[in-house]
């Protein structure tokens, strides 16, 4: 069985999942990966590296003055190439 995480670091994942539009899934393996690239292993770095990827990320948004829901629609665009892509059942 998986061992349950901590509340805290939890919140932080959701927090940058939402702030970046991608899964919980996704945001925890962006910190998992960050947290290996240093070395470190304990809760409290993972914790404070979760906490500068959403600040970086609230900062880029804020600079770059895109929201969330436009964000979204940017990734839900269809590129020129793949708009008349059909998938067959």
């Amino acid at each position: 069985m998986a061992p349950i995480e901590d509340h805290g670091y939890m919140k932080l994942c959701a927090d940058l999942a939402s702030c970046l539009s991608i899964s919980l899934a996704s945001a925890r393996r962006q910190v998992e990966l960050a947290v290996a690239r240093e070395g470190l292993k304990d809760l409290t770095s993972k914790k404070t590296i979760a906490e500068r990827l959403l600040n970086e990320a609230r900062s880029r948004q804020e600079s770059e003055g895109i929201s969330s829901s436009t964000q979204l629609d940017h990734l839900l665009t269809a590129l020129a190439e793949e708009e008349n892509f059909m998938i067959e059942d």
